[in-house]
């Protein structure tokens, strides 16, 4: 029977304050957020912020020292047929080396009622049609990642939660992924994914949670971070870099220039920019509202919470 779709922007998946300690290293502390349907969420941090941890945590795959994730309102631990409320991928070399894709699915299938028809189904779905009935262990990583994301499939579930999933994927594949998972989200689905390309995250999520030190830091639409992170800042092409440096500081502008023919201005409307240089006669061939990249908000949101900094040639060993 398939599962009941939750209103379109309900919560799929809720983290309350999850803590979790390994020892002397605190993985979790106090990780919260909500995965609502009908959006991808993209899952961000450096390696040791907690993205892993938490996913294994909301699959009941580890306990927690406090806190709470529930799936559709429940603990994982308390749902009938949970590939039918959700599916994860957390791990694309779960499958054993030495059974086919094909087998590898029914099994998975049988142990929650569901028939041969809908392991097909997810098959065709992925794209591996040609090699279902293959050996596992002959895959490479990209394939391996279709399979797992097969089998978080099978149960047709309102939630998907994917760790890494672009890692291995050629070109084809990426493209292929992002529009897949941005097809989940409109069918309705809550959709949490985690990854460390932030270029692939732009172009698929709508939503963005950033951990760091096993918390959140930020939990905004990606739009929205990267509109803060691009603030007030004109980039100005001009082959006078050094003329329109100076001129542009003695309008009461912050200037940096950014490349060769690249200046970038900060306190001053791009209106005013041009009409500095305008009034001082220096040459310019374009004035543009400076827009940041994900990866830009990321490394600005994380510049304190990565577990490894490597030091600049300036700042010698660490």
């Amino acid at each position: 029977m398939r599962p009941q779709r939750t209103p379109m922007n309900a919560p799929g998946i809720v983290v309350a304050g999850l803590r979790k300690r390994y020892g002397r290293i605190q993985a979790l502390d106090g990780m919260s957020f909500t995965v609502h349907t009908g959006l991808v969420t993209g899952f961000v941090g450096p390696n040791g912020a907690g993205k892993s941890t938490t996913m294994r945590v909301i699959v009941g795959l580890d306990a927690v020292d406090a806190g709470t994730a529930l799936v559709a309102g429940k603990p994982y631990r308390a749902l009938r047929r949970p590939l039918s409320h959700v599916g994860s991928l957390l791990d694309a070399s779960a499958a054993h080396p030495g059974r086919s894709a094909r087998h590898h699915l029914l099994w998975l299938a049988h142990s929650q009622g569901l028939g041969t028809r809908r392991v097909d189904q997810v098959i065709e779905q992925v794209g591996l049609t040609s090699a279902a009935r293959r050996k596992a262990g002959g895959y490479s990583l990209g394939m391996r990642q279709r399979l797992g994301i097969a089998a978080a499939l099978l149960g047709d579930p309102p939630i998907v939660m994917l760790d890494e999933p672009f890692n291995g994927m050629d070109p084809e594949g990426i493209i292929w992924l992002r529009g897949f998972l941005r097809s989940l989200a409109a069918q309705g689905r809550a959709v949490l994914v985690s990854s460390h390309l932030m270029g692939e995250v732009q172009g698929t999520a709508d939503h963005l949670v950033v951990a760091g030190r096993g918390k959140v830091i930020a939990d905004a639409g990606v739009a929205d971070l990267i509109a803060a992170a691009s603030g007030n800042r004109v980039a100005v092409r001009t082959t006078a870099t050094r003329a329109a440096m100076t001129v542009l500081a003695e309008a009461g502008a912050a200037v940096a220039a950014t490349a060769r023919d690249t200046v970038t201005v900060s306190g001053l409307p791009a209106d005013r920019v041009v009409a500095s240089l305008n009034h001082a006669a220096v040459p310019f061939s374009e004035v543009s509202a400076h827009r940041a990249t994900l990866e830009e908000a990321y490394l600005e949101l994380t510049r304190d919470a990565a577990e490894f900094r490597a030091a600049t040639p300036a700042e010698g060993p660490r």
